[in-house]
């Protein structure tokens, strides 16, 4: 979990790999309204984000009940989204990727996605740091940051 451009999907794709588990980006996810609405500057209310987490749940819900081991690159930047996810929950391990509004800023300026660097003073607002998760400066590169999950959480 972590701001837009955090590295989320980078290091979920990586971290995926090193585990031999299914990486799965929630951005994939979002309905056309919720990526039509971002791609415009605008960010999204919690109304909007409503069936996206309801599908996230739902897949977890799933994963979880058979056993499979999933890699699920979310935002879920406030603890209300993080409790509609089931977060907490046996089988669930939260990742906060954490840096400095700066940094993100200048990584989403290099990248295409329909989040614009624009609404980054949008999630920095919104963001409340867990309490319970393994928190990693985004500063380190993505294999060390891998490592630190898979030692930290010891994944294999």
């Amino acid at each position: 979990m972590g701001v837009s451009g955090s590295g989320k999907s980078t290091v979920g794709r990586k971290l995926a790999e090193r585990i031999g588990a299914r990486f799965v980006d929630g951005d994939d996810h979002h309905p056309a309204a919720n990526v039509a609405k971002m791609r415009s500057g605008v960010p999204l209310t919690d109304e909007d984000r409503a069936p996206w987490i309801a599908a996230l749940r739902t897949m977890l819900d799933a994963w979880l009940a058979s056993g499979d081991t999933v890699v699920l690159a979310c935002s879920a930047l406030t603890e209300r989204i993080r409790t509609a996810l089931g977060v907490g929950r046996p089988g669930i391990h939260l990742v906060f990727l954490s840096g400095s509004q700066d940094l993100i800023d200048a990584r989403m300026r290099e990248r295409d996605h329909f989040m614009p660097p624009a609404l980054l003073d949008s999630q920095f607002a919104l963001l409340e740091p867990p309490h319970e998760a393994l928190e990693l400066d985004i500063r380190q590169a993505p294999e060390e940051l891998v490592a630190g999950i898979i030692g930290s959480l010891a994944l294999i």
